[in-house]
């Protein structure tokens, strides 16, 4: 009989404004893949299904065959059924979610037995940066540093008391749309706002100082190139916090727009970051979710 293993893998919400490219979150919307060693068909169902079916899996399998490449083993066949509920070219993760789950499944299924840092290290050779697959990994907010092959990350506790609400737009955007728009270098003014930003974020939220995020997610390195890709993203950022979010920023390379909120303030701010994406004539979905404590897990 065929080895079967299911794995369920979270939604991600990167840069987090200031944090470009090195910090990540993990969210509690998760894709399953189930894999069936041996196998040989592909199939897809849930709100994604048709994303899913057009490419058929394919960064799963890349994932898969790079990890047994990097064991200098020949990959077996593989039966692939994936479940999306993840929205897909959003901002949010759905394809890190592929990467990690083909390795997850390379090393466990395949007795691979790869280590963290090297699941990190092969995701992030495939996605390009580990700002996405990092949380999808490991859960939490991971923060990230990458130079050549060497990561180095830390992963800091999700908190329980902290919401995420995010205002989805009925549009895509690719990730290499988005930073064809960015800049190939930058003032040394701006990158010492981000460096202190970032910082700033990552003392908040470990000493839960919620008041600082405000201030923390400003970004000068990505957001202000981007907004003519996201038409009303300022509108959408700023009433989010006069609602009461503790903060907002571009999910990602977007065009999902996250906001941090607590005190049960999720359901007022989804509405006015919807309202303010439908005054530029923009449809948008509100998800009310929280951070997931856990990353890629498998299902018994």
């Amino acid at each position: 009989m065929d080895k079967i293993l299911e794995v369920t893998v979270p939604a991600t919400t990167a840069n987090l404004g200031a944090g470009f490219d090195c910090m990540g979150m993990a969210l509690h919307i998760r894709n399953s893949f189930i894999f069936q060693l041996g196998g040989r068909k592909f199939s897809a169902e849930g709100p994604e299904a048709k994303e899913l079916e057009k490419d058929r899996g394919s960064l799963v399998y890349t994932a898969w065959e790079t990890a047994f490449a990097y064991r200098k083993k020949t990959s077996p066949p593989l039966g692939l059924h994936i479940n999306g509920v993840i929205p897909v070219g959003r901002g949010l993760g759905s394809s890190a979610t592929a990467v990690v789950a083909g390795l997850y499944a390379a090393s466990s299924l395949g007795e691979l037995n790869l280590t963290d840092a090297e699941l990190l290290t092969l995701a992030s050779s495939i996605e390009g940066h580990p700002d996405n697959v990092a949380p999808a990994l490991f859960g939490g907010l991971v923060v990230t540093s990458m130079e050549d092959s060497q990561i180095d990350y830390v992963v800091l506790p999700a908190h329980e008391e902290l919401s995420v609400v995010l205002a989805v737009p009925d549009f895509k955007l690719s990730t290499s749309k988005a930073r064809s728009v960015l800049p190939k270098s930058v003032s040394h003014k701006d990158a010492v706002f981000n460096t202190g930003h970032a910082a700033l974020f990552v003392a908040a939220w470990a000493s839960k100082k919620w008041d600082i995020f405000e201030r923390s997610m400003d970004d000068r390195l990505h957001q202000p190139y981007r907004t003519p890709l996201v038409p009303g993203l300022q509108t959408v950022m700023d009433a989010a916090k006069q609602a009461g979010a503790l903060g907002a920023a571009l999910s990602g390379a977007g065009p999902t727009v996250a906001a941090l909120a607590v005190d049960d303030k999720g359901d007022k701010i989804g509405k006015v970051m919807q309202k303010a994406f439908h005054a530029r004539g923009i449809k948008c979905q509100i998800i009310l979710t929280q951070i997931a404590s856990s990353g890629a897990v498998s299902v018994a």
